[in-house]
């Protein structure tokens, strides 16, 4: 730290540095005041997102459902373009593929295709989706349908298994939002300032997506398993405790996510409390299961193990809920 005329201060910055983002003598630098007092100094004036292309060369991928896969990590990565070429005409293989990967994911649309090539462009503004607004809807929708899941062992309504089961696709596309929001912060950090939000609640953002959409998975086993006992003749008592175990699994996750949105630590640690319960809850189920037969009593040890760890994700957000809060704190 230099200072110049009395009252002036300078500093020298990284010969290094500056050669790497090709800086020249009178270009203009941007300093950001980030919200913890650190300063930001960023070759772009503007907060303008880093415009990057990924590109993939069909030729090279043995499987269309692999290019899905790098499809959908690309997106995930941040890139706010990708190219998907072709040395020769694209089969209607590949071009389903692009298509299905534009249905699922939240953004990207074709802007250019021929024969060899698609372009995909992501056309989402990132600040038009805040990070909890989305981390609220994915709750709304996974806890309707754990609620179904319950409903089809009171009435055995087969119709709502297929609908949970696509409603995990929504799940998983918020997901894959918020990782794709947390992956460009971090690139650009600057944008945190704009979307009035710090890397560190991002990230627990980030942590509990995961965690939500694990427990959709989970939800969705559950009900894949449920037409086996429904189909089949099974004591009222198991289905009762069943009920009861799901609906306090349901409870403990309900209240992670309340108690991160109203930063309430002592509700986080209630979830350890209220985790014994449902796993004592779970070992009971079990041991009742290997009375029954042996596809029901698989299908029943399933269901239990979905629903515990349903609890144990719960319990996963608490953790997060608590060293969010505590950070914040210091």
């Amino acid at each position: 730290m230099q200072v110049t005329g009395g009252s002036s201060y300078s500093i020298t910055l990284p010969k290094e540095w500056i050669k790497s983002v090709h800086i020249k003598k009178n270009d203009s630098l941007g300093i950001h005041i980030q919200s913890d007092g650190t300063l930001l100094i960023t070759p772009k004036i503007t907060q303008e997102q880093h415009q990057r292309m990924k590109e993939f060369d069909v030729s090279r991928i043995s499987k269309p459902t692999y290019l899905l896969q790098l499809l959908i990590g690309a997106y995930i990565a941040g890139y706010s373009s990708i190219k998907i070429s072709s040395p020769s005409r694209m089969t209607t293989a590949v071009r389903n593929v692009i298509r299905s990967f534009t249905q699922l994911a939240i953004g990207p649309e074709i802007i250019e295709e021929t024969e060899t090539t698609v372009i995909l462009k992501d056309l989402h503004n990132l600040t038009e989706m805040p990070f909890d607004r989305t981390i609220k809807r994915m709750h709304i929708i996974v806890k309707g349908m754990h609620e179904d899941v319950m409903r089809i062992l009171k009435t055995k309504d087969q119709d709502l298994i297929e609908d949970i089961i696509s409603r995990d696709n929504d799940v998983d596309r918020l997901h894959w939002l918020v990782a794709r929001q947390y992956n460009i912060l971090l690139q650009n950090t600057s944008l945190a300032e704009k979307m009035n939000i710090t890397i560190g609640i991002a990230s627990t953002y980030f942590l509990i997506s995961r965690i939500i959409e694990r427990i959709g998975d989970h939800v969705v086993r559950i009900a894949q398993n449920t037409q086996t006992l429904i189909t089949n003749s099974l004591d009222r008592k198991i289905i009762e405790k069943i009920l009861t175990a799901s609906t306090l699994a349901l409870d403990l996750f309900n209240n992670s996510i309340s108690s991160f949105f109203k930063k309430d630590i002592k509700a986080s640690n209630e979830t350890f409390e209220d985790l014994v319960k449902l796993e004592k809850l779970c070992e009971e189920i079990n041991t009742l299961a290997l009375q029954q037969k042996g596809i029901v009593a698989i299908s029943i040890g399933y269901i239990i193990e979905s629903i515990r760890r349903t609890g144990e994700y719960a319990e996963d957000i608490s953790e997060n809920v608590i060293n969010y809060l505590v950070a914040e704190e210091q």
